[in-house]
């Protein structure tokens, strides 16, 4: 069983289907998904500024589908603080990867998939970072 990390938007993404969807649903059943607070309340407010992409009155269902889904992962605190990418909410993402000794980070986030793995291994984050449709692709 692999430990996974899923990025905000990997998980907002899944919400509208298709392969970041399947991504989440193998991740969560065959897998661990690790998150933190603050990416649960990320999720949370991302989706209420959804709402010219999602009808107001499927905003609550997609919340507790959410909250139900966040129950099966493991939240863990997050002490690390990992200063690698150009956009600081994504080092958030790097140091839970670093805590969590994570496996994968399921991302679409181009600066998170371009940073070395080079560079990454010397700050201790063992994890590769993968879209949602490689993740499915190797862990076929």
């Amino acid at each position: 069983m692999a430990k996974v990390v899923i990025d905000a938007n990997g998980i907002i993404s899944a919400a509208f289907g298709g392969k970041p969807l399947e991504a989440v649903i193998r991740a969560f059943q065959d897998h661990e998904v690790f998150v933190s607070d603050s990416i649960a309340q990320e999720l949370e407010t991302t989706f209420l500024k959804l709402g010219k992409k999602i009808p107001h009155e499927k905003i609550p269902i997609i919340q507790e589908k959410l909250r139900n889904l966040m129950a099966f992962a493991r939240c863990i605190p997050v002490s690390t603080k990992v200063a690698l990418s150009r956009d600081p909410k994504d080092d958030h993402y790097l140091s839970l990867c670093k805590e969590a000794k994570a496996d994968f980070l399921i991302t679409g986030d181009k600066d998170l998939l371009r940073l070395s793995p080079e560079i990454l291994h010397q700050h201790g984050i063992p994890c590769r970072r993968v879209t949602s449709n490689s993740f499915l692709e190797i862990i076929s």
